[in-house]
């Protein structure tokens, strides 16, 4: 397979504010056997580094394997798309003496409630930080770590 072309990719400051203003990521981790297990969610990048909360397969999936593999895009007219493919470990933060210790999970959670102020209604004047927290068997946030990051802008094809 060819490598993308270079001439093509974001610069860190369109992948800094792509990665800031977008809110859904796709996340896909190695489920049991052969098979993936793709999930959109939504995501803040802080400090390099993206964060979830997620439940269920992922989680599971993630604690027997940490390698994932995420992506962010935007536009859907083919010469518009820009994107980024972020590949890396994902870190499972099981209990709430984990989260205690991550020195940025506190401002973590105030980024998620300004980002997703008014998500599912009418935004608070006030958003509060996000109060999840590590619940049941696998309710947990994820912290995942670029090891290999792809990006592409095709608004610098040559039409």
């Amino acid at each position: 397979m060819a490598a993308l072309n270079r001439d093509l990719a974001l610069t860190p400051e369109q992948l800094e504010a792509m990665l800031a203003d977008e809110w859904n990521v796709r996340i896909a981790t190695h489920g049991p056997g052969d098979r993936i297990n793709l999930t959109p969610m939504w995501f803040v990048w802080h400090d390099a580094r993206m964060w979830l909360f997620c439940r269920g397969q992922k989680v599971v999936n993630l604690r027997r394997n940490p390698s994932v593999t995420v992506l962010v895009d935007r536009n859907t007219r083919f010469p518009e798309l820009q994107g980024a493919m972020i590949q890396g470990h994902g870190r499972v933060l099981e209990d709430a003496e984990a989260e205690a210790a991550d020195a940025a999970l506190a401002e973590v959670r105030a980024i998620f409630g300004r980002k997703y102020n008014g998500g599912h209604g009418e935004p608070a004047g006030d958003p509060q930080p996000m109060a999840a927290s590590a619940r049941g068997r696998s309710m947990r946030w994820i912290v995942i770590e670029p090891v290999h990051v792809v990006t592409w802008d095709n608004n610098k094809l040559e039409r």
